[in-house]
């Protein structure tokens, strides 16, 4: 039986009397007819209760013998094992069914308090307004993304309800480990990157902050690939999450809705019809999304698509059945993979189908329910309020369909004159932005949207025309302005520009990052924020501190708790505190074992995982992100080579060991994306395999890189790079998590890294290289790599080296499309940011050879986190973006009478 860290970690904070007790329960036993231990409880004491509260949840006795009785209920009744036959799949999933079952109660309870705090229709328009700060739970908050990048969910489900310690003891009890059965979950990898995971952390928080929201996508039945290295080279292998089943989600083939695709538009007496379409059936999937110790449960629910039972009925009718099944599967293939293209428009007519899919289906799903009231009332036919009790935001352009689907919704079926029902859309859409670079843009083709949603293309078309009429009207013979503002782009092929699309059909629009939303507001939609600068907002992103401290870093988390109590995981500006405390000896060597604890257990991770012996007394520089020209992580190859060769011109010299551990992902399309991966990877191959290297270098890899993957190594960095050429990051989170979890930041002044360097000190970080305005003056006077690469005798010899095939003895020319690259048509300027960041990272190694003062910057950095929680980003989307007020009020639990839960919806109603 094994015990894992998380356990011994509980146990610490446990007092033997507490840990007797449990472990003297007749109820306690693993098995039927087995001896337990005499009893040797004693009282607790007050201390030793104050000891087993922690911010895992408390440990009670009949919490642990509920856990395990609900666990052999599954085992037995749902799985149908017995512990003969059982695998560690199906304890795995004996426990999921047992911590769904505490969130199925609170599930229902979260809806039945949203619809009791729901107003009776015939308040007027003026009290909708002058309550809306007071009756936040009236509007709902839909969150509509393309992309949920999800990881796994048990851990964090056990975390958010406050059972996590009862359920590794109960686990524990049962002769399992809990570590092992975690592993056993397959990420939910419904997303690319830092867009998906954000929308990840938005619904925790969302739900955290007592919001009625909804996140709204698709159920790919493939998410994103699986990457394998195979001799260096990336293989995209699919990812078939599904295979075994998710426990978490719940199938509402009730709710399913019609989606159209192709067909004409008839103009009748009535109005427009949309006529001969295709239609696609969308399945929901509902998925609940715990608030953290709050009782709130809200969902996110993705669509799956179906095909209708007389789908191609007619070729079944002359006997071709096989015709039929395979035109369904056609039908259904919109649902059926995740694109995995980062930063990258590819304008596929299935990617389009996905986009129109989940709005089209979601937006019959917002109207549904906003039309819905309580038993007895009749339902809403007035669509005055719609933006008072419906906000939906729009995450990058991928939804921006439902702009033009809304409006159709309004004017062909519900009749509102289009004035109406365009202020309407107005006031109800949010938009924001994710990217500056020009590649990543959404621009669909006029002839696409012309077949496949004819009506839309119309309602676009007319958009456009209401908007260059009022461009005209306000700069009169200004042609040039009245191109650069249109929805439609006419220059070569006739494309549809959906950020122009997001931007003039919503009442909001944000950036994600300061510099980022300084960047739209004055280059990328410079003349839309002149026209409009109110419009034009920043909501600096974050990360949710129960899935980024809490679950991956129990450790750091418990210390933190020790110090400064446990509310800052609810309000982590609280961390501040932790400046009080840079001094203190005894902290300081808490935090450092922490770290070290941390890493030897990543190192034992790599040992096992790529065979190649980790000194965990080494620095863990640690470079993980989608592969990119822009995030350099060519710059950060370039450095070690150059560590490499100076380790070789002289071995005894003093070197402070690295241990080098670069992980992404690239598109499966992105040739040069592949070439530095294969680069990397040669390297290592060189670098871990010299003996005269021995144990100062190494270089790993990470294959895969994903969420748990992440969880594993955020925790066990020293260092976090973030070497983006300035004005090319949107934000960030990555480098948020790392500063959360006590790993100091090398980074540009580029996204989130300037707030950051704002709220620690901009000494406590090592910031290199290129401001935004240096980039813009070599932009206009020309960046020449030629000049750097003669002038600075470090890099010469690592491109030399590269070029001669050093590291591709059997193919010289292997990386000859990097180098041709990187000398003569590099967009992100690697060379110009060589030589500082070379420096930099001599100062890196200087301070970490004196640990403590490394660990009380640490201390500080941690301290300054605060501001990146997603706690407050959503608190400044819902006051600022959706009129909306968070709360701290606690729904009532599932043990209490339904009475509670009008009450508390009366007294709400009151506030």
């Amino acid at each position: 039986m094994k015990s894992s860290k998380r356990r011994r970690l509980l146990h610490e904070k446990l007092p033997p009397s507490f840990l007797s007790t449990l472990l003297s329960s007749p109820d306690n036993c693993s098995h039927p007819g087995q001896t337990c231990p005499p009893s040797m409880a004693t009282p607790l004491t007050d201390q030793e209760k104050r000891k087993q509260i922690s911010i895992r949840g408390i440990v009670g006795v009949e919490n642990v013998a509920e856990l395990k009785k609900g666990f052999n209920r599954h085992l037995h009744f749902t799985l149908v094992k017995d512990r003969n036959i059982a695998t560690p799949r199906d304890y795995y999933f004996a426990l999921a069914h047992t911590v769904r079952d505490h969130l199925v109660g609170r599930w229902i309870r979260t809806q039945q308090f949203y619809y009791e705090a729901d107003p009776k229709e015939n308040v007027c328009s003026f009290l909708f307004h002058s309550f809306a700060a007071a009756l936040h739970f009236l509007q709902r908050v839909y969150y509509l993304s393309l992309e949920f990048y999800m990881g796994r969910t048990l851990q964090n489900t056990m975390i958010n309800l406050g059972l996590q310690n009862a359920c590794d003891e109960a686990i524990y009890q049962l002769g399992l480990d809990m570590e092992e059965l975690e592993e056993m979950e397959e990420d939910a990898g419904l997303g690319n990157g830092g867009l998906g995971r954000l929308a990840a952390c938005f619904l925790d928080s969302m739900a955290t902050l007592g919001l009625a929201a909804y996140g709204y996508g698709i159920r790919y039945e493939y998410g994103i690939f699986n990457q394998k290295i195979r001799d260096g080279w990336q293989v995209e292998e699919a990812d078939d999450w599904l295979r075994h089943g998710n426990p978490w989600e719940k199938a509402r083939p009730e709710y399913m809705l019609p989606v159209h695709f192709y067909g004409r538009v008839e103009e009748t007496r009535d109005g427009s019809k949309w006529v001969d379409t295709q239609v696609i059936l969308a399945m929901p999937y509902d998925t609940p999304i715990p608030g953290y110790m709050n009782n709130t449960v809200n969902t996110m629910r993705l669509w799956s698509a179906r095909a209708p039972n007389d789908f191609n009925l007619r070729d079944f009718n002359v006997g071709d059945y096989i015709q039929a099944v395979l035109g369904r599967n056609l039908a259904e293939n919109i649902s059926r993979v995740l694109y995995p293209n980062d930063n990258f428009f590819e304008g596929k007519e299935l990617r389009l189908k996905q986009e129109y899919f989940v709005v089209a289906a979601t937006l019959q799903d917002i109207i549904r329910r906003f039309k819905t009231t309580k038993k007895g009332t009749p339902g809403r036919t007035s669509f005055e309020s719609f933006p008072d009790k419906v906000a939906i935001q729009l995450n990058d352009t991928h939804p921006a369909m439902a702009i033009p689907e809304l409006m159709r919704i309004f004017v062909d079926i519900e009749k509102l004159d289009w004035d109406t029902a365009w202020d309407l859309t107005k006031r109800t859409f949010a938009y924001t932005n994710h990217t500056v670079l020009p590649e990543a843009l959404e621009r669909w083709p006029v002839q696409l949207l012309e077949t496949l949603l004819p009506r839309h293309l119309q309602i676009i078309y007319q958009i456009n025309q209401v908007h260059l009429d009022r461009i005209a009207a306000l700069f009169p013979k200004d042609m040039n302005k009245l191109r650069k503002m249109s929805l439609i782009e006419e220059d070569g092929c006739k494309r549809v520009n959906m950020a122009h699309l997001c931007i003039v059909g919503s009442h909001a629009v944000n950036g994600v990052a300061e510099i980022h939303s300084n960047i739209i507001k004055t280059e990328v939609f410079r003349d839309f924020s002149e026209l409009e600068p109110d419009k034009f907002q920043n909501k600096t992103n974050g990360i949710t501190p129960r899935r980024w401290l809490l679950l991956c870093n129990p450790g750091l988390a418990e210390l933190i708790a020790e110090v400064i109590g446990e509310d800052y995981v609810k309000d982590l500006s609280q961390l501040e505190k932790l400046n009080d405390f840079v001094d203190n000896a005894a902290f300081i060597r808490d935090v450092s074992k922490v770290k070290q604890d941390n890493k030897v257990k990543f190192s034992q991770y790599l040992e096992k995982e790529y065979r190649v012996r980790i000194n965990p007394s080494s620095m863990f520089d640690v470079h993980v992100k989608r592969i990119h020209e822009y995030k350099r992580q060519l710059l950060n190859c370039l450095h070690v080579i150059a560590m490499y060769n100076k380790i070789r011109q002289n071995p005894t010299a003093p070197f402070v060991p690295r241990t080098v551990i670069i992980g992404g992902k690239a598109a499966p399309g992105y040739h040069m994306a592949k070439m530095i991966i294969k680069l990397i990877t040669a390297v290592a191959d060189v670098v871990n395999n010299d003996p005269v290297v021995g144990n100062k270098l190494k270089v790993i890899f990470l294959e895969n890189y994903r969420v748990s993957l992440a969880e594993k190594v955020i925790p066990a960095t020293d260092l976090s790079e973030q070497i983006s050429t300035a004005g090319t990051e949107a934000s960030g989170t990555g480098n948020m998590k790392f500063m959360l979890n006590g790993a100091l930041t090398i980074g540009t002044m580029d996204g989130a890294n300037v707030e950051m360097a704002e709220e620690a000190g901009e000494e406590n970080l090592f910031i290199f290289g290129m401001r935004v305005e240096d980039v813009a003056e070599m932009d206009k006077k020309g960046y020449d790599a030629m000049s750097y690469y003669k002038k600075i005798p470090e890099l010469k010899q690592v491109m030399d080296q590269i070029t001669s095939g050093f590291f591709s003895p059997r193919n010289p020319e292997l990386f000859k499309d990097l180098t041709n690259m990187l000398l003569h048509h590099d967009r992100f300027k690697v060379f110009a940011d060589f030589e500082d960041y070379m420096k930099c990272q001599e100062k890196v190694s200087k301070l970490y050879q004196n640990q403590n003062e490394w660990t009380k910057m640490v201390i500080k950095n941690i301290a300054a986190t605060g501001k990146f929680s997603s706690d407050r980003t959503i608190t400044e989307y819902a006051t600022k973006v959706w009129g909306v007020e968070p709360t701290n009020l606690k729904i009532p639990p599932p043990s209490e009478p339904r009475e509670a839960i009008e009450e508390t919806a009366r007294a709400l109603k009151k506030m």
